[in-house]
């Protein structure tokens, strides 16, 4: 058997079409936004050093010390030594 134009049917898009009509003029244009605590910030910092540091080559301890004893010493600094340092300082960052 074959029903042809069903009148219940048709109503019932109209409704349905309106109710979208509807929800979609709701829609509102507020701007996203995040807000990121002070923790999660000390954390992200944390984990940025450490990474720095794990890449970063061993730094030999004797060595620091060593230089740290000759600065002590108020015979070392001279004018050339600080002289020898800054030139060797600027060559090595290229100026």
């Amino acid at each position: 058997m074959m029903i042809n134009g069903v009148n219940s049917i048709n109503s019932l898009n109209n409704v349905q079409n309106l109710r979208k009509t509807e929800n979609s003029a709701k829609v509102s244009n507020n701007a996203d936004s995040i807000h990121v605590s002070k923790e999660a910030l000390e954390k992200a910092e944390a984990y940025y050093l450490e990474k720095v540091a794990a890449e970063t080559p061993n730094v030999r301890a004797d060595r620091i010390a060593e230089i740290k004893a000759k600065i002590k010493d108020p015979s070392y600094l001279s004018d050339a030594v600080i002289k020898s340092t800054a030139e060797k300082f600027l060559t090595s960052i290229g100026l």
